[in-house]
């Protein structure tokens, strides 16, 4: 049987209404994709907590979460993944990627232009129709 994770993504947005994507490095599983930057929820967290958490630890600066956006599941070849998305805003710092190869603010209309994680996708797709 495969393994589920529950994971979280950040979809935060700048003043210029652009969106902030991250590129998985050549040692992360998914290597090579981008993707909306989170990750696992520990524990007894809530999708929020771990979404804070993960982009203190990631990119080195906070995060305000707000409204969720997608709940999809997605089965890659070993494991399942849930990915919550949510809306958010950077309260403190520049983000720094510590873990990630490549990290840059996009545009809604380019954001189809980068190769995004699978279960990424739908949350794509609903932000980039978005006025």
């Amino acid at each position: 049987m495969k393994k589920s994770v529950h994971v979280v993504g950040a979809i935060i947005e700048n003043e210029n209404k652009e969106i902030f994507c991250a590129l998985r490095g050549p040692e992360m599983t998914l290597a090579n994709y981008w993707e909306f930057p989170g990750g696992k929820i520990e524990g007894d967290e809530t999708p929020e907590q771990a979404l804070k958490r993960e982009i203190t630890e990631e990119f080195d600066c906070s995060i305000e979460v707000g409204e969720k956006v997608e709940d999809t599941t997605y089965e890659y070849e070993k494991v399942i993944v849930r990915l919550e998305t949510y809306k958010a805003k950077l309260l403190q710092g520049t983000p720094i990627a510590l873990e990630h190869a490549e990290m840059k603010w996009v545009t809604r209309e380019n954001l189809s232009q980068l190769d995004f994680a699978p279960a990424d996708i739908p949350a794509v797709e609903k932000i980039a129709n978005e006025k």
